[in-house]
């Protein structure tokens, strides 16, 4: 089982019907006894870091997710998702995230890129892993962010997009992976990341 945590911050939905496509069991929950039963926790995310990490905190989630972090399940975070789980955000302020990863995320220098980075780009490869099986220097994935991760664990880092800067756009540490991007909305592209996730999974 797959648990989508519901957590008032996300394209909840859009996540959802992606995994079901694939044929995964879904269930959509901030409750944590459902949360610890799951193989799969992920935490997705549009909005505002703080507004995020402020609703984690108000369902009690933070030491839910840092519980499961440790016993081994799979941790997926999309997007802000994503964001959340490294140690700090500089987005409008200064904000503790899950501290699962090392790393921050701050913004985009704004005075010679459009921001937010909006739209299709191309995942560059910069480590082999099951995660991205069967990509390739021509894929495109969708973004929509103004903040990114100034990543401190290269070794971590299996795809980036160029934007000025190398954006980490997958990674992954054991039993944690962040997908900068919407796989949802990244057609045939997300649809095999999507794939390459139920493989590890199950």
């Amino acid at each position: 089982m797959i648990v989508i945590v519901d957590y008032g911050v996300g394209n909840i939905r859009n996540v959802e019907r992606a995994f079901t496509k694939l044929n995964m069991e879904v269930v959509v929950t901030r409750d944590i006894e459902r949360i610890d039963q799951a193989q799969a926790i992920i935490l997705p995310g549009v909005g505002a870091f703080r507004d995020a990490i402020s609703n984690l905190k108000k369902y009690d989630l933070v030491e839910c997710l840092k519980r499961n972090a440790a016993k081994g399940t799979w941790i997926v975070g999309i997007c802000l998702g994503m964001q959340l789980l490294y140690d700090k955000s500089y987005e409008d302020g200064e904000y503790e995230g899950l501290g699962l990863l090392r790393g921050e995320i701050v913004k985009f220098d704004d005075s010679e890129l459009k921001v937010p980075h909006m739209g299709w780009n191309q995942l560059v490869k910069r480590h082999e892993d099951e995660i991205g099986k069967g990509l390739s220097e021509n894929d495109y994935v969708y973004f929509v962010h103004s903040y990114y991760l100034k990543n401190e664990d290269a070794d971590s880092v299996i795809f980036t997009s160029s934007y000025g800067v190398d954006v980490p756009a997958i990674i992954r540490k054991k039993n944690m992976i962040g997908m900068q991007f919407h796989p949802e909305k990244s057609g045939e592209v997300g649809v095999k990341i999507l794939s390459n996730l139920k493989e590890l999974i199950v």
